[in-house]
């Protein structure tokens, strides 16, 4: 195996905080998603297109909405005017793709996304989620154009980011001396009746497009097109609206295209906006069966010589009926009447045209926070390859893998196929990795807490790990998740420490009872700590034996039980599970620890095959990474731990694949970097080890990576994390779209596990205690930090005789008795202030150790949205 170079360069590693740029061929694959939580999205591809239109309730890969693009048209005084699709040109292979009659393979590159038109000669692209941004260049225009795309994204604000918009700000500037017009062309086709998936364009009988209806609206602040079919009541799945608007004073608009034969269209309007930089107004009535129409919204502007403007367009959607079109098992169209419910979003607005009014009424406040919000996790001393792994995976939550249900729970397939969710349920033991939600929209978070114990828990404890749809259906039949099961006993943990609720803890509290006492049934029946039995889990499979992945999730799940049930008072369990956790922890060190990592004992009577044994898994201590990330501490023996998750490091880590036999799925191969699931250094390897175990997973990657850097090893850590974004560059794979199962996988969402190990935070809202112990730049450190009632940036400069720290709140507010330090050692003197209040403080330090500085405040510190606890410290 070729190892050579198992770390990067100290250059490489951390480099200057420079942006990420993506250009030529690195544009071939990004896909940039738009829109809200549970809406559906849209993304913007690296050339500027509009693709993957997966706004119609299910997803819809690879598809492009027919004559959706934008144009512009710019006259110099006095010179000839230049009109140019606003995207990059197609790229090859130009033989045509896809099948279908008189189309596809063998006709070329598709026509209807203006390919056939003049474009903008190149682009650069800068993505940093929520924001994309992409500058074009075509030296024959007179302008430079930019554009910015978003949809509000706002940390603890889940119904304002769930908001179904697309909002593209055109940046144009004038660069040359003469006064220039301009026009914006923003065309689109009215697809209200398409079903979902499938080719946009059928013209058949029977097909539900047809009916359609474009008008333009003229409201206060509003303009523009209002899309919607007389075809479909409001009940069908069918029904729906969508509209694109402005808020810009000076538009035109066309309602329809010319209804011609062959290319008249394309003809007709190409014609007319190239030569004056306008449209004729047109209207037809409703369009013919399996047929419709395509309407323009234009905006024009004068620009001086150096003058900018931004021209924007909203595009928004309403599409509120939702279909359970999987079956139980979450793949294909069930046979039997399909369930249909209201889309939580629907809930909120009206229509698209509402949606659009929202918009535009809240505008300078959603596209401030969501700037903010950016800033406060771009402006930070990360390395632009994290800060990129933690944003990229946050766009997850704008894709087609998460709906909200009619009451407002948050659900999430796995991931997605091509055109359907992937692996239904909000599947518990993939859900366990994913760290996002919880911390950025903790309410979210909850809910899915609410729903598991709520449908998931059979009276016996047995817990189903794939919630079924509508609420309320019966249990998913089948083992008992053991990872899921005991994994979600810690996140209960995680979410209560991050909101302080202890009335949402004594609801749940009875429920945990049950779920944990389950082990004691099915996987510890002595409780002795060691989990034996058939141990389903994430790799589908179920594992026999004693191992310590599924073991330390119980021992996580038993800390986590013991911390909530003395909390509440309930002692007798509080000590139960204190000593069945001794007794496991004792057996796991002396029994599964091989002197370099943990292994599995495989019971030889129930497991034929699919086991891992000696090997060297990847996920051995998930356990103990969820502890880290809740505050618990080791819950193994500290060395064997750091040497266990190094091993896992030395030996599963690769810096190539050209020797690696992999007859299962492939996710990195060649010359890329990734760490595999699992490997047998020491031989054992099972004839038919564990399904996936040859694989790359992200999801692991990053729950491996940010469990390195929890044990000191950050230069390992942060090289996976390099790794595995460097096989997302845009050329080889889409950067905001990291498969396993489907595309937008969950798991991915432990990347933001790298931010909690990297900035060392600790979270107690129960005790109103906070904690940051930065493991990397602790001399001059910047970073986001988020709860449930507010969130903010925590920053520290530290000279040798001197230095500072700021925690800023900028929005919702923090009550405060403590702040642990952990990177601040020895005694110094402490000055506090909030603005220009002194604050009185006391403190406490171990002169030296790991744990750094405590600051105590009494009474507690209550900081407002805005307000910034300001620190000096004097050595």
């Amino acid at each position: 195996m070729s190892q050579t170079r198992r770390v990067y360069s100290q250059d490489e590693l951390y480099p200057p905080p420079t942006p990420l740029i993506y250009e030529g061929e690195q544009l071939n694959e990004i896909a940039f998603p738009l829109g809200g939580i549970g809406t559906g999205c849209v993304s913007l591809s690296g050339r500027g297109a509009l693709v993957d239109w997966e706004i119609f309730n299910r997803p819809n890969k690879d598809t492009v909405l027919p004559y959706t693009f934008f144009t512009l048209w710019a006259q110099a005084e006095g010179d000839e005017p230049v009109t140019r699709v606003v995207q990059t040109p197609a790229r090859p292979p130009f033989t045509g793709e896809g099948g279908g009659m008189y189309r596809g393979f063998g006709f070329g590159v598709t026509r209807e996304d203006g390919s056939g038109l003049p474009h903008m000669r190149s682009a650069r692209f800068r993505g940093e989620f929520p924001f994309a941004e992409i500058d074009f260049e075509e030296p024959d225009l007179p302008v430079n154009v930019r554009l910015e795309a978003y949809s509000p994204f706002i940390p603890l604000n889940a119904d304002d980011s769930g908001l179904p918009i697309a909002v593209l700000r055109y940046h144009v500037h004038n660069r040359s001396d003469r006064p220039v017009n301009v026009s914006l062309a923003g065309n689109i086709y009215n697809p209200i009746g398409y079903p979902g998936s499938g080719p946009f364009i059928r013209r058949r009988d029977g097909d539900p497009v047809g009916g359609n209806v474009n008008a333009f609206v003229d409201e206060e602040g509003v303009r523009g097109l209002s899309l919607t079919s007389e075809k479909h009541p409001p009940d069908h799945p069918c029904y729906g609206t969508m509209a694109l608007t402005t808020t810009w004073p000076e538009v035109f608009h066309q309602c329809a295209w010319l209804r011609g034969a062959w290319f008249d269209a394309m003809h007709d309007f190409w014609d007319h906006f190239s030569t004056d930089g306008v449209l004729p107004e047109r209207s037809y009535g409703p369009s013919d069966a399996g047929q419709s129409d395509v309407g323009t919204l234009g905006l024009r502007a004068t620009l001086a010589p150096g003058e900018s403007v931004v021209l924007p367009f909203f595009i928004t959607w309403h599409f509120p009926v939702f279909v359970k079109y999987w079956d139980r098992h979450g793949e294909g169209a069930c046979d039997c009447e399909q369930a249909t419910w209201t889309n939580y979003y629907a809930s909120q607005w009206d229509d698209a045209l509402d949606v659009a009014r929202y918009y535009v009424r809240n505008e300078e406040r959603l596209y401030g926070e969501t700037r903010l919000f950016h800033r406060a996790l771009f402006d930070s001393t990360l390395p632009p390859y994290v800060l990129d792994a933690l944003s990229s995976q946050a766009s997850i939550l704008h894709s087609p893998t998460v709906l909200r249900l009619p009451d407002g729970t948050f659900y999430g397939f796995e991931g997605c196929h091509s055109d359907s969710g992937c692996c239904e349920g909000s599947c518990t033991h993939v859900w366990n990795y994913a760290q996002t939600v919880a911390f950025l929209f903790p309410t979210l978070e909850r809910s899915l807490r609410d729903a598991d114990y709520t449908y998931n828990l059979r009276d016996d404890g047995h817990m189903g790990f794939r919630l079924q749809l509508p609420l309320g259906s019966p249990m998913w039949e089948y083992h008992a998740a053991a990872d899921g099961q005991l994994g979600g006993i810690l996140k209960v943990y995680r979410d209560w420490l991050l909101c302080g609720d202890d009335a949402w803890l004594h609801w749940l509290w009875p429920r945990l009872k049950k779920a944990l006492a389950y082990a004691w049934e099915q996987w510890d029946p002595d409780r002795d700590g060691i989990i034996d039995g058939v141990q389903h889990n994430t790799y589908d499979i179920e594992f026999y034996g004693p191992n310590s992945m599924i073991g330390s999730f119980y021992l996580g799940a038993l800390r986590a039980a013991e911390e909530m049930a003395r909390h509440l008072g309930d002692t007798e369990a509080a000590e139960e599970y204190a000593r069945v956790y001794a007794s496991g922890r004792e057996r796991m060190e002396r029994e599964l620890y091989n002197g370099e990592y943990y292994v599995q004992k495989i019971d030889v009577t129930l497991a034929p095959k699919y086991q891992y044994g000696e090997g060297c898994l990847s996920d051995q201590l998930i356990g103990q990474w969820l502890a880290h990330i809740v505050g618990l501490g080791h819950i193994l023996d500290e060395e064997q731990v750091r040497s266990a998750i190094r091993a896992v490091f030395e030996h599963n880590w690769r810096t190539d694949f050209w020797k690696h036999a992999n007859p299962q799925r492939i996710y990195a191969l060649n010359d890329e970097q990734g760490l595999l699931l699992c490997t047998w250094p020491r031989g054992g390897r099972p004839t038919l080890p564990f399904v996936y175990s040859d694989e790359v997973w992200c999801g692991i990657e990053y729950q491996v990576a940010s469990h390195l850097i929890y044990e000191g090893y950050v230069d390992e850590g942060l090289s996976i994390v390099k790794g595995l974004r460097a096989r997302h560059d845009g050329c080889r794979r889409n950067p905001w779209n990291e498969f396993e199962c489907g595309s937008h996988y969950a798991r991915s969402m432990a990347s933001w596990a790298v931010l909690t190990a990297l900035s060392g935070y600790r979270f107690n809202v129960p005790r109103r205690a906070l904690g940051f112990a930065p493991r990397l730049n602790a001399c001059d450190w910047r970073s986001l930090w988020s709860l449930d009632s507010g969130w903010g940036t925590y920053s520290q400069r530290l000279g040798e005789k001197s230095g500072e720290f700021a925690l800023h709140l900028l929005r919702g507010r923090l009550e405060l008795e403590r702040l642990d330090l952990g990177s601040i050692n020895g005694s110094p003197r402490v000055e506090i202030t909030v603005g220009d209040r002194p604050l009185p403080v006391s403190t406490s330090s171990d002169n030296g150790s790991s744990e750094g500085l405590s600051l105590r405040f009494s009474p507690a510190v209550r900081l407002n949205e805005g307000e910034t606890l300001h620190g000096v410290l004097i050595w």
